[in-house]
């Protein structure tokens, strides 16, 4: 039973936040600085190799923002009718922030919340896509440029002639019409955080559950029994592969919101 209790708070002390205040107001610090620390990270990337840009031989560094920039680009112009100067940049913060705080979930599970409890913090997650804040509060801003960008290429009254008329062009189908395609819209925001979320969060309970394997030794014990030493073998693997795959998970969920992106704002964008 005291195994079972101290497996259950070591999983539970990895997924609580560092939280700020009380309530529906509290904030969970830990998620927050670390994403707006990535997002710093990557502008100010992007911002130094654009600065230094050389028209003759880029180096590395330069060379690969190039190929993300083309990349990125090249997909918007192949998915989204039209022209916009917001989408190819909006896409491409998209992706790499993403990316980047994903990318958080292959730092070692007991790095950051001993190192910050070393520093006197209790809790403390590294990992900001485990967070439904951090997925929803994305995925809102992206609810936010569809419904601008709905009203920008179609304008107020085709917008609503939309709501009102479509799929099925008839007064009296106007409230079937209406509630469609209000759940339509609601849809993608809310499809848009969970998907996110519930993978990262599998994830990282993954990582969180192998690294429980050998919590009933102490330090020492692992080494000199064989049930510990047996159980760590088994941990290393399971943690390498599992590692490895995760490595094709991060960047396709930043891929898998970039691309859900540019297809709703696409969508927006058309008339019906």
């Amino acid at each position: 039973m005291s195994e079972n209790t101290g497996i259950s708070e070591y999983i539970g002390h990895h997924l609580t936040n560092w939280r700020v205040g009380e309530g529906f107001w509290a904030i969970h610090a830990d998620s927050l600085a670390v994403s707006v620390i990535l997002g710093s990270i990557f502008c100010w990337v992007f911002w130094m190799v654009a600065r230094k840009a050389t028209a003759g031989v880029p180096g590395g560094l330069q060379t690969f923002v190039e190929l993300m920039v083309e990349f990125i680009d090249g997909l918007v112009k192949d998915t989204y009718p039209g022209k916009n100067p917001l989408v190819a940049p909006l896409a491409l913060t998209i992706f790499v922030w993403v990316f980047l705080m994903n990318l958080m979930d292959l730092v070692p599970i007991d790095l950051a919340p001993e190192t910050m409890h070393a520093l006197g913090w209790d809790y403390f997650k590294i990992l900001p896509t485990v967070n439904l804040n951090i997925t929803f509060g994305l995925s809102l801003s992206v609810l936010g440029l569809i419904i601008v960008f709905s009203f920008m290429y179609k304008g107020p009254g085709g917008y609503l002639k939309e709501i009102l008329f479509h799929p099925f062009d008839h007064w009296a189908l106007v409230p079937f019409n209406m509630v469609l395609n209000i759940v339509e819209l609601l849809a993608k925001p809310i499809s848009l955080s969970l998907r996110l979320f519930g993978n990262l969060y599998a994830a990282e309970l993954i990582f969180v559950l192998i690294a429980a394997m050998t919590l009933a030794y102490g330090v020492l014990e692992v080494f000199t029994s064989v049930g510990g030493i047996f159980l760590l073998i088994g941990q290393i693997i399971l943690a390498t592969i599992w590692a490895i795959f995760h490595i094709l998970v991060v960047p396709l969920q930043a891929f898998i919101f970039m691309m859900l992106t540019i297809v709703y704002l696409s969508m927006a964008a058309e008339h019906h």
